[in-house]
């Protein structure tokens, strides 16, 4: 069964930074998409950013310039570097991970605070 294990959430304070990974239990080259999702209490689902295996990027507008998506396939992993933190960015972040047969998986979750 393909596992999705998420690390790096925590508190942070506004304006800092944290980096999320993601690590797969399969070959990430498996997945045409691997990305992050997150949900905020009361909130639905929302994608932050994804990547395809040919490293084409797209992100969320409330995230653009501050967050950046990165995959290593020689790892099994992917990343999200969070900058500029602001409050309305706390959430449990999701990560996902989409095959070429359009199978989709989900990690558990990490989550991320940001508070003074």
């Amino acid at each position: 069964q393909v596992q999705l294990v998420e690390s790096g959430g925590g508190l942070v304070q506004p304006g800092g930074s944290l980096r999320l990974s993601c690590i797969a239990s399969i070959s990430s080259r498996e997945f045409y998409t691997m990305g992050w999702h997150r949900q905020a209490p009361g909130m639905e689902r929302e994608l932050v950013a994804f990547i395809t295996n040919g490293g084409t990027t797209r992100y969320a507008d409330p995230v653009k310039g501050r967050f950046t998506i990165s995959r290593d396939n020689a790892k099994n992993t992917v990343y999200l570097q969070m900058n500029s933190l602001k409050p309305e960015d706390a959430a449990v972040y999701y990560c996902n991970a989409v095959t070429y047969r359009n199978e989709p998986y989900w990690g558990q979750g990490t989550q991320v605070t940001v508070s003074s």
